[in-house]
């Protein structure tokens, strides 16, 4: 296995540890991804002793300054492109109520039996006596070979002692493309509700990197399926399921979400627009309606949605700033191109939108090309022919007329100045008069049309102009 470790970094570490008795690994994720040939520059070397001492002698030998978190035991330095973890080897036990376990000083043996997974549980030596050996006691190769996320120790055991193992196993599967094992997946069942006592932050960071995964659905249908998603995100899990009546039913939103979500991510990496595909159809279940001879309907879903999305964000505990607006609007307008798409596309309609949308009309467009998760190819074909359409005429009046990001051509300010008004009503008449004016076309998007209609209305309101044009 020396050919693994090809970084003169591991030669180094080595021969210091060999100088000073010590005993040390490459252990975990790196090694792990080593045999995936997946690239990491997160390494983390267990020494059988004090880390934290073995790492200072580290840094007085590469001249890289250590920084100690004496609370976890552990330092950390940086060398090149690397960051490297030292921690000395330990064994850990748990009470009930906390995922922060007792530790004590342990041996390699203990150290890799308190593992998440046989994969994570692989170590490599460093030391001459055994440079570029493994060991892995729990068949981790074994595993990756058959592309299983499999637990060193009893499972039910492992995720009572750390909940959030159970969400660290289900976002392995979803990055890795893994199955997760019969055993474990009816552990996490029988566990779903102690995730209650991990952190909603720790939660949150799993749930990111299983959007951020290349094919997110896989991830939350195992949440679903085992019953994780009930209690981290119940909102979501509500969107599951299909209600009959007089024989109609409607399309099951869970899975067509997690659609959208997988259409989406073909074609974009973003975050935050995968949580707007996420939560585009979020108020659907306290929308839903059935009426007699018409069907199903979920009326006013799309502004009732965004309204919730700041409170998901913050039960979530995701950042309350300009990417939850963003989600917001999307979640708000998503089916705006639509409609433009089922209907004559008339430039004030497509003005309108660009105004609303601004900078995030891109993303809205992506986001409604990934709504379309119909079967029917004469219907597919069709909706992409109109939704080109619209695509070209926002690129159209786009040109023509600059609406994104629109500011309007007479300010406030203007018009007080040219009345001698204070702030006030008339002030916010004649501003909305003008911005319709310009989305519908009356008068094109410039200043000298815009203050000559300001001056025409501000007359028509018994205003009297003082002060010329600028």
């Amino acid at each position: 296995m020396k050919e693994h470790l090809q970084h003169p970094i591991f030669r180094k570490l080595g021969q210091l540890a060999d100088s000073t008795n010590t005993e040390i690994y490459v252990i975990g994720g790196f090694v792990r991804d080593l045999f995936l040939n997946r690239p990491s520059k997160d390494i983390d070397i267990l020494v059988i002793g004090n880390g934290i001492k073995f790492a200072e002698a580290a840094g007085k030998l590469l001249h890289s300054k250590v920084a100690i978190f004496k609370n976890f035991g552990t330092a950390m330095l940086r060398e090149g492109d690397l960051e490297i973890e030292f921690v000395g080897a330990r064994k850990e036990s748990y009470r009930t109520e906390s995922r922060k376990p007792i530790v004590e000083n342990g041996t390699l043996d203990d150290d890799q039996k308190r593992r998440d997974f046989s994969i994570n549980a692989m170590a490599l030596g460093l030391n001459a006596s055994n440079f570029g050996e493994l060991l892995d006691p729990f068949d981790g190769i074994r595993d990756m070979n058959n592309k299983i996320i499999r637990t060193p120790l009893d499972p039910v055991e492992t995720f009572s002692d750390d909940p959030l193992r159970m969400m660290r196993a289900i976002r392995f599967a979803t990055q890795l493309n893994f199955s997760i094992s019969s055993d474990a997946i009816e552990a996490i069942k029988k566990n779903a509700e102690r995730i209650k006592i991990v952190s909603q932050e720790r939660i949150t960071d799993e749930i990111n990197k299983i959007i951020l995964a290349p094919k997110p659905s896989v991830g939350f249908i195992y949440l679903f399926d085992t019953g994780l998603l009930w209690q981290i995100f119940p909102l979501m899990a509500q969107l599951h399921g299909v209600d009959i009546v007089d024989g109609k039913g409607h399309k099951d939103n869970f899975y067509h979400t997690l659609q959208v979500l997988d259409n989406l991510a073909e074609h974009s990496d973003d975050l935050w627009l995968r949580w707007a595909a996420i939560l585009h159809d979020i108020a659907k279940p306290a929308t839903k309606r059935y009426e007699p001879g018409h069907g199903w309907t979920f009326h006013g879903h799309e502004d009732r949605g965004a309204r919730m999305v700041p409170r998901i964000f913050a039960q979530l505990k995701l950042p309350l700033n300009d990417k939850m607006k963003m989600v917001q609007k999307l979640v708000q307008l998503h089916l705006r191109p639509i409609v433009l798409a089922q209907e004559i596309v008339t430039d004030s309609a497509v003005r309108r939108l660009l105004f609303e949308a601004g900078d995030d009309i891109d993303g809205l467009m992506m986001l409604c090309n990934a709504d379309v998760t119909t079967k029917n190819e004469y219907k597919i074909k069709k909706y992409r022919k109109n939704f080109d359409m619209v695509k070209q005429k926002l690129k159209d009046v786009e040109e023509s007329d600059q609406i994104r990001n629109w500011q309007p051509p007479v300010s406030g300010e203007d018009i007080m100045q040219a009345f001698n008004l204070s702030a006030g009503r008339n002030v916010g008449i004649i501003k909305n008069q003008i911005r319709e004016a310009i989305l519908e076309g009356e008068i094109k998007n410039s200043r000298d049309e815009a203050y000559a209609y300001m001056l025409e209305k501000g007359k028509e309101l018994g205003l009297v102009p003082v002060k010329a044009k600028p």
